[in-house]
């Protein structure tokens, strides 16, 4: 993003991508896909020089992009977005699986898929890494703070991806090329997903951004000597002093 005269963030094709948070998703549910068949739509909210990330998606494999573009939609907080989102998504509707990246790679607020599902009223695991169709719905297992855990749920439901659940890779030549030789990737304006400018945008944020800057961060590095044992007598003084270690 860039910073404009007036305080706002810009995007352009230049300093935007897809959300690598999201790769993981979308490998997920093309493996779903290939496991239990349906077809696989990548959803995505931003200026139209955002499109090319939805043609990054449908060049790995999905069957649909859709890009919820409209002027309105600028300067959206995460429950402005999600109100977008979940209208989007019911628009689309029916569906079995919602799936989101765990956050996003700039605000990292990892809001956006546990408000969505909150507004669509279905179940919502949050940093799933295996996900099992069952006869009763699904199995899911979760990882979070070094545990494991295993929900059941039922159909629709949605998720959060954890970045370890699948290392994708890239779009090959020959995704590239049906990606950008179809109409593949379709763009929405609030009108199609049936909002208005006033719960969107600024008017529909109760929160907002005052200033972006890039974090300063100053560095030293500091040489220990002597034998090992002095050196990590040394470390742990260190440590305690800046409060690092209790």
């Amino acid at each position: 993003m860039l910073e404009a005269p007036t305080g706002r963030s810009v995007r352009t094709s230049e300093n935007c991508d897809l959300n690598p948070f999201d790769r993981p998703a979308i490998d997920m549910a093309l493996r779903l896909r290939k496991e239990l068949g349906g077809t696989v739509t990548a959803l995505s909210m931003g200026p139209g020089s955002c499109e090319f990330a939805i043609y990054d998606a449908v060049a790995m494999g999905v069957d649909r992009g859709v890009l919820l573009s409209d002027p309105a939609l600028a300067e959206s907080d995460t429950l402005a977005t999600t109100t977008a989102l979940a209208a989007a998504v019911e628009r689309l509707g029916p569906y079995d699986l919602v799936l989101f990246g765990t956050r996003t790679s700039d605000s990292d607020t990892g809001q956006v898929g546990p408000q969505t599902a909150v507004l669509l009223g279905i179940p919502m695991v949050t940093g799933a890494v295996f996900i099992e169709n069952t006869e009763s719905g699904l199995t899911v297992l979760r990882r979070s703070d070094g545990f494991l855990e295993t929900f059941a749920l039922s159909y629709p439901a949605a998720m959060t991806i954890h970045p370890s659940a699948a290392q994708p890779i890239d779009a090959g030549l020959s995704g590239i090329s049906t990606a950008y030789d179809g109409e593949t990737v379709e763009k929405w304006s609030l009108k199609d997903i049936g909002l208005s400018p006033r719960q969107v945008g600024e008017a529909g944020s109760p929160t907002r951004v005052t200033a972006l800057n890039r974090a300063k961060r100053e560095r030293k590095c500091e040489f220990i000597s002597g034998e090992t044992e002095e050196q990590a007598d040394t470390l742990i003084h260190h440590l305690l002093e800046q409060g690092l270690i209790g």
